[in-house]
């Protein structure tokens, strides 16, 4: 085992250790990644090599499966449960404990408890079960916040014409898992601040000749690697974004839950927050659509009284 892989895993120990030390508090991933010594992306991608989780799927796992021995007890509601680990609704604590374990977490605690269990059924494992049936709507529920970007550089495939994923990947061909060709470069990017994502790019920074659509990273501002073959980098100014998130769906329903929330995108009026949107100063961003976390835009926003 080389000294890589010893240091890959003791950091994502101490993500995990951080984890059950604050499973009853908000974690962000910058407390993962400050708990791993690493960068936001590089932490996720260690924690993934080495669980094959996400920390955030290995997260809710965790406290569903908390939540689960607390309700066994019998003296807990289930909203207080849900409160407890950071649920933001009873309803939303409610359809992932069904999804986890196939059974409401009402029921599960008031079900006798079989010799042995502690768990109702192996998480994520129902194959041979029948699961309770859960009705989920259509996915029209969006979360938004609003976070800070620093100065940094985007390192990007541009394309000649693309402008949306689609007809990216059709020009630019696939790669691993689905994705772009240039994805799979820009994932082994080592200084990269956060995951790659697919951008529309303002006017300004599309040259003649080159689509509004491409595939990116964002590094430090001082950055000064090497470039991959075919690739540019350009300077993006400190700015902030308005992260819109659906909620999370099934693999299978990825066209119909995407559709869903870039519909309630286009909806939302930022000024009633005291927001505009600021898109010729940054791209508009689309992190990789992953079920378990929702679809995920970011577009750039400066406050009304700005200039």
């Amino acid at each position: 085992m080389d000294n890589r892989h010893n240091d890959s895993l003791a950091a994502v120990m101490r993500m995990k250790e951080y984890i059950a030390a604050h499973l009853q508090e908000p974690i962000t991933a910058q407390d993962l990644a400050k708990a791993a010594g690493y960068s936001q992306y590089h932490a996720a991608r260690m924690f993934k090599g080495e669980t094959g989780l996400s920390p955030f799927e290995y997260l809710r796992r965790e406290r569903l499966t908390a939540s689960a021995h607390l309700l066994r007890s019998g003296r807990h509601k289930v909203v207080d449960v849900s409160l407890d680990f950071v649920f933001d609704s009873h309803e939303g604590f409610t359809r992932a404990f069904v999804n986890g374990f196939g059974i409401s977490p009402k029921k599960y605690a008031t079900r006798p408890a079989p010799e042995g269990w502690q768990i109702p059924f192996h998480y994520l494992d129902r194959s041979k079960l029948h699961a309770e049936v859960s009705n989920m709507s259509k996915t029209t529920v969006i979360f938004t916040q609003i976070i800070d970007r620093p100065a940094r550089r985007f390192i990007l495939k541009r394309s000649k014409g693309a402008d949306d994923y689609f007809s990216y990947a059709e020009e630019i061909g696939c790669g691993k898992n689905n994705a772009s060709a240039a994805w799979d470069v820009l994932s082994e990017i080592k200084e990269a601040l956060y995951e790659p994502v697919g951008v529309w790019l303002p006017e300004g920074m599309c040259p003649p000749g080159t689509g509004t659509y491409a595939h990116g990273v964002e590094v430090p501002a001082n950055y000064t690697g090497p470039l991959p073959e075919g690739f540019d980098v350009i300077d993006l100014v400190p700015c902030q974004y308005i992260v819109f998130q659906g909620e999370p769906y099934k693999d299978e329903n990825y066209g119909e839950a995407v559709s869903a929330c870039m519909e309630r995108i286009k909806s939302f009026n930022p000024e009633v927050y005291g927001y505009q949107y600021a898109t010729d100063m940054a791209p508009r961003m689309q992190l990789e659509p992953q079920g378990w976390r929702g679809y995920i835009e970011m577009l750039p926003v400066k406050r009304m009284n700005e200039h």
